[in-house]
Order: C-alpha cells, then structure tokens, then sequence
C-alpha cells in the first residue's frame, strides 16, 4: 500500500479577482435566482398550477412560501408585521387580483395564517432541496475537486404547546419533567459555501428518542453522490463510517483517545514521521457495534487508515479515514471542521430560528426548512460579496452580511431593473466590507461559537450563594 496523497487548495488562493465581464454575469445571474425565490409569475405557476389566473386567492403557495422566507429573513418576524411589510411594501410579490389592485386588501393575519397551514410539506421540502443543492453545486471544490460536508448536532427549544410536547418530550431530572420541548437537529453544511441542507429533526427525550448517530445515517442518504464527510469524534465510530460507504462517500471522522487505541492495537503501522503516524486497518464492528446495530452484515469491513498527528500546541489529534490522503492532509483538511460551529450559530442565533413560532409539528418543520433557505440565500449573497472583495467567504461576518442584504434589498423598493441592478451592486460592495478583525496577533482566547445564555436570578443567587454561605438574599419587599 504506497503513501496516498490528496490535493487541497486553500479556498484564500483558490479566488482570482474577477473581470467586469463577470461582475455583470454574475448581477444577472443573482437577479433570476432572487426572482425565482421571489415568487414571480413563472415560479407561481409551477406552485399553483391548479389555481386559475383570475383567482380571488391573495396568498397562494409561491406567496406564502416566500413570505415564510422573509419571516426568517426578518429574524422570526411575527404573523402580523410579516401581512404589514408585504402589504405597504412588497404589493408585486401578490398576484394580479382585484383586492390588489383596489388597495382592499386588509391587514388581517387570518388567510395569511391559513394560507400557511394549506402549504403543502412536499413543496416546501422540495422547493428547500432545490435551493440547497443549487447553491451547493456552484461552489468550488477545495480538496480533488469533490465538495466536502461537515456533519454536527444541535439542539433547539420550541414553544410549550400539547402537540409539540408529546411529539417532542422536554427533558426530565430527578426534580420532574421541564417546561419546554426540545428538538435535536443534525446539521450538514457544504464546508466551501456553507450552504446547508436540510436537516434531520428528531426528539431528544422519551420513548421515540433518537440520537447522534443515526441522525447521521439518515442525512448522510442526503448527500450528494461521492462527497466526503467530515465529523468529530462523536460521530467516529464504525456505523457512521459504514454508512458513510455504503452509501457511496469518503469519511474523515475525529476518533477519541480511547477508541484510537483500540484500534491502534488491531492497527498496522505503515508510515511515520517527526510530527505523525499512520497505521492501515481492516476496520470491523466490535461486539457493541453490533449490539447497537443488529442490522449490520456478517461480513461488514471498511479498508482505513488512522492518523496519530502532534499540532502545533503540542496535543494530538486521531483521526480515521478511508480518504487517499496522507497524515498532514488530512489534519490539514479536519481544520475546517469547526467552521460548522459558526454556521450552526448564524442559522440559530443570528437569524434566531432556534426560536420558531409554531405551534404544531406541521409548522416547526415548515417554518424550519424555510429557515434554511433564508440562510442559504444570505450565505449565498454572502459567497458573491467575497468573490467581488477577493476574499474568502467566511472572512465576511455573517450577521454583516446579513444586516447589509436586509437594509439594502429587501427594504428597498426599487420600479425597474435598472434601479434594482444599481441596488444590488452597492449592496454587494457594502456586503464586501462586513470583515472580520483582522488581528495581527493571535487571540488569548478561542473564538466563540456559542456564546453562554444569561441565567436565571435564581440560579445566579444559588451561585453567590456557594460563593458565600454567610451571604443572605435581602428580605422580600412587602
């Protein structure tokens, strides 16, 4: 077996200044995409093919899913200022109707809510597919030429309602049962764009729980044909990687110290160097692998290698692969790894989808999968203002990014397209300038992904409270 090597360009390098040819081309091009999420008769006809073209219908699917789109856009917009935005501003996303056209149309949030209920799962989950996968495919390739996923989970809470609790149980202790449900979500993002596909939506307690693991199976059927998986050590274990293969894609997964020397001690080495070794394994499922996986053939192997490779600050990382690739490339592409971290933050925190506001399981997955659109479409615009600096699309902030594309698109109402071409431009030349700081020295501390909630009043007393048992909390205002 002769040392394998792969080719990773830097996504930096791989970017060359582009000419005003393709500056124009790519205007026009973001202006069909934009158009087609818009919702414009074209678009309408292939959601409403059964609607008839002097309808009394306002809010017909291509309508209420775009308007679901600006909700998310508008960071979780309620019901009531979504109806308003579109009606004061918006009036060309609405079909030609009389209603329309007369200025009659009400601001009641009723047809819009029913008109949300009636929009079928299917063409939201098709229409967010197709979304996903366009933006995914336009992306360049960083590692031979294949696009490279990152796998990770996460977690969001939803509103207290009878229907979501027992379709998703809160979380138990030995106090009782909390208030709210809890979802857990497994994530997949195109490491070049971050562009996510949708993702696998699951409970996190009670009897119909799921888990990491076979999330991960089940949004790895998602991805594209012969891509490669990238994941930590959470998901380093031999069904995710099996999976993985049989389904027809290359893996680097972290593996956890212990579970690396298992498999060292089975491992033969067969390459090594100042700062690494590499051992090859014909990797089989151990006694628990096939307790947890009944359903895994008799015969089930996967040919790896496993790298040992010392980092710069001295500690070790092990990882496991079937990728043709040696020990510092691979260290070299699992470095990307954590930009999932900050994906997952902009999808919750930034653009707060981790607060939904629906009320039944129908809705969370609606309003959640136009989430990701939304996202999709800022990371997108986010990929076209970098490609315009010559920078990396992640050396723009996300939430800059985002803010830009609010103020100067989408509360803007611009009466042609060459009004519109203008606005486009100088919001991707004000999009390109949302860098991050450019520091000269090294942080003293890790960049932050997740930033800590504020506690509870309760809990921040209990905290001084063990800070200083002779303290006592004043006395109760009367």
């Amino acid at each position: 077996m002769s040392k394998p090597r792969a080719k990773i360009t830097s996504p930096s390098k791989a970017i060359s200044p582009p000419t005003e040819l393709e500056n124009e081309e790519q205007f026009i091009a973001a202006r069909e995409l934009l158009s087609k999420l818009i919702g414009l008769p074209a678009i309408q006809k292939t959601f409403d093919p059964d609607a008839p073209p002097n309808s009394r219908m306002v809010y017909t699917n291509s309508v209420t899913l775009w308007m679901l789109i600006l909700q998310r856009l508008g960071r979780g917009q309620s019901l009531s200022e979504i109806v308003t935005q579109v009606i004061e501003n918006e009036r060309d996303l609405l079909p030609d109707n009389k209603r329309v056209r007369d200025d009659t149309l009400a601001d009641d949030t009723s047809a819009y809510s029913k008109a949300r209920k009636r929009l079928p799962m299917d063409v939201i989950k098709n229409f967010s597919g197709l979304v996903c996968d366009y933006l995914g495919q336009t992306s360049e390739p960083i590692f031979d030429g294949r696009r490279v996923f990152i796998l990770d989970g996460t977690t969001i809470t939803l509103p207290p309602t009878p229907a979501l609790k027992k379709a998703f149980p809160p979380a138990t202790n030995q106090y009782g049962t909390s208030v709210w449900p809890v979802a857990m979500l497994m994530i997949a993002n195109e490491m070049q764009s971050g562009c996510a596909l949708l993702p696998q939506i699951d409970p996190m307690y009670g009897e119909n729980n799921s888990s990491e693991a076979r999330q991960a199976k089940e949004i790895i059927r998602q991805l594209p044909v012969d891509s490669i998986i990238l994941a930590d050590s959470g998901f380093g274990i031999f069904s995710v990687a099996y999976a993985s293969v049989t389904d027809g894609h290359d893996f680097l997964f972290r593996l956890s110290s212990s579970r690396f020397k298992a498999l060292r001690r089975q491992a033969e080495l067969f390459d090594q160097g100042p700062k690494h070794k590499t051992y090859r394994l014909n990797w089989t499922p151990s006694v628990k692998d096939r307790f947890t996986n009944p359903n895994l053939p008799l015969d089930a192997a996967i040919e790896v290698v496993v790298h040992d490779v010392i980092l710069d600050n001295g500690k070790s990382l092990y990882t496991v692969s079937n990728l043709e690739a040696d020990a510092t490339s691979a260290a070299e592409l699992y470095s990307y790894r954590y930009d999932v971290e900050f994906d997952i933050r902009d999808l919750k925190v930034t653009m707060d989808t981790e607060n939904i506001r629906g009320k039944s399981v129908e809705m969370v997955r609606k309003e959640l999968m136009t989430s990701v659109v939304a996202y999709n479409l800022v990371a997108q615009f986010r990929r076209q203002a970098a490609k315009l600096a010559n920078i990396e699309p992640r050396r723009l902030s996300f939430k800059g990014v985002w803010t830009t594309f609010r103020s100067c698109l989408l509360l803007k109402e611009p009466r042609s397209f060459k009004e519109w071409h203008a606005l486009y431009s100088r919001a991707l030349l004000r999009a390109g300038k949302r860098k991050h700081p450019n520091r000269k020295t090294p942080r003293e501390y890790p960049r932050q992904a997740h930033p800590r909630r504020p506690k509870t009043t309760k809990f921040q007393k209990t905290l001084r409270k063990k800070a200083d048992p002779d303290s006592s909390p004043p006395p109760p205002i009367e």
